[in-house]
Parts: C-alpha cells; structure tokens; sequence
C-alpha cells in the first residue's frame, strides 16, 4: 500500500489544517513511458506546496491530472470529500469549480480589460447573457473583480488591456480572476518561470499571503528551489513520477536538492 503524505504545518497565526484535496495512488503514462508511479498526498488549507523536481519528473502532470488537462490510468483525487474520479460532465464540472489554475503562459484574453478578464473566473457559476459577453456582467459581479484586482494589488489597472500589462501585473491579474472564481484551491504551474526574478519574488509573496490569510491551500510547480525556500510551507518532491520527499520546508536540505536535480535521474 502506497504511503500517504500529510504535512504536519507548522503553526501561523489565522492558518487551517483542514484538509482539502486528498490525491492517492496517481498513475499516468504517456507512449509507454509511466509519468506519475503511485503519487499520494494531501493537500490542506491555510499552505503553499512547491512541487520540485527535474524535467520530466511528474511535476505538471500531477497539477494537470487534478484540474481534469489530463486523464490519470489509476488513482483517485478527492477535493473536499466528494472524489473526482467517479463524475462526469456538468456534475464534474461543478465540483471541480472550487480549483483554478494558474499557468506560465498566462491565458488572459488580451483585448480584454484586466477588469472584464477577472470577470471571466465567475463564468462558470453565471447564466443567461452574462456567460456571452461582458457587456452583460452584472454589477455586483464587477465589484467582485474590482475587490479580487485590490487584494492583488491590480486595482490602479482595472480598465487597462491586458495586453498591455508586464508579465508579473498579467499573473496578478490571473490570480485575481481565480480569487473571482472563489476557489479553494489554488494550482500554479511554473507560474514565475517567464517573469524577472523582481516579478517571480513579487507574485510568489502573493501566493504564500494568500493561502496564510485567505486560508486557500496553494501547489506551486516551480523550477527554483529557493524560491520554494523563501515562500513555501512544504516541499514534494519528484523523481521519476515517484515521491522522493514530503515534509516541511525546513527538512529540505541541500542534499535532497541535489538528489532531486541530479541530471539523467529524470526522464526526458
């Protein structure tokens, strides 16, 4: 029996424990070539997970099988009690609703306002002409946005094009737009890889303030460990789609960076 991974958190004022994505026994293959062998964790509230490992070592393909991008051969993936594997269609959808995903390339829609793209993350929940076109968004949908854009500190960019925003003030802008959707969890896939190291330590501090005060269990792919050091509660880390640490930042010394990073340990 594959071994679950829950992390003990260390105490922070205003943080939860409570449990909120429950993954076990993951497996995935691609061409042959087995991806994920048996992934198992908990995530909870109130944290950041980074996931950690070299190219190729499950990282994405983990975040990818839990938001449904990808289709897992075995395993099951339980988020707040209801478990995701069993449903399909609208009622998959709708349980799936309370996790967003942020990625590297940021999907905004750029001819869009930073504003009607944070909009967008309540399409899921709306009806009628409101789904079709922005000029349909009710007004308490837009104070929603305005009040998501604030607390990411987007707020002075509302009705600027997206396509006119800075990679980082575009993935405060994505950050937002999950706020909007009112997730519980929060997925983030290389979200710093495309920006400037002042933008990657910007939008990292946002993520980590807001799983600690808005008590949403954030899982970062990320390819800097110490970013992860500075900003994350806990580490999995991956070799070979295989679990090779879980546990708290603190235990993630410079050994099992090395171990983790180790070139040709991980598949193409």
């Amino acid at each position: 029996m594959a071994t679950q991974h829950f992390f003990p958190l260390a105490s922070q004022a205003g943080m939860s424990s409570e449990p909120i994505l429950q993954v076990q026994n993951l497996t995935k293959s691609f061409g042959g070539r087995t991806v994920l062998d048996g992934v198992d964790f908990t995530l909870t509230r109130g944290s950041v997970v980074a996931f950690l490992g070299a190219n190729g070592s499950g990282k994405s393909t983990t975040l990818k099988c839990i938001i449904g991008l990808e289709t897992p051969e075995a395993g099951s993936i339980t988020l707040g009690g209801t478990e995701l594997t069993t449903l399909r269609g609208t009622d998959l959808a709708k349980a799936r609703s309370s996790v967003a995903m942020v990625f590297q390339k940021i999907h905004l829609v750029p001819r869009r306002t930073a504003l009607e793209n944070v909009c967008a993350g309540a399409l899921g929940r709306l009806g009628g002409p409101a789904s079709l076109s922005p000029m349909f968004f009710p007004r308490e949908l837009k104070e929603e946005a305005m009040a998501a854009l604030a607390r990411v500190g987007m707020a002075d960019h509302a009705h600027q094009k997206a396509g006119r925003l800075s990679g980082g003030q575009a993935q405060r802008v994505a950050v937002a737009r999950a706020l909007c959707q009112r997730a519980s969890v929060l997925l983030a896939d290389e979200p710093v890889s495309a920006l400037d190291p002042r933008a990657a330590e910007e939008v990292m501090a946002l993520l980590a303030e807001l799983a600690h005060e808005e008590n949403l269990a954030v899982a970062a792919v990320l390819h800097q460990p110490d970013l992860a050091l500075r900003h994350a509660d806990n580490v999995i880390g991956l070799i070979n789609g295989r679990i090779e640490y879980c546990g708290q930042i603190a235990g993630l010394d410079a050994s099992m960076q090395s171990r983790l990073y180790t070139p040709n340990r991980a598949a193409a």
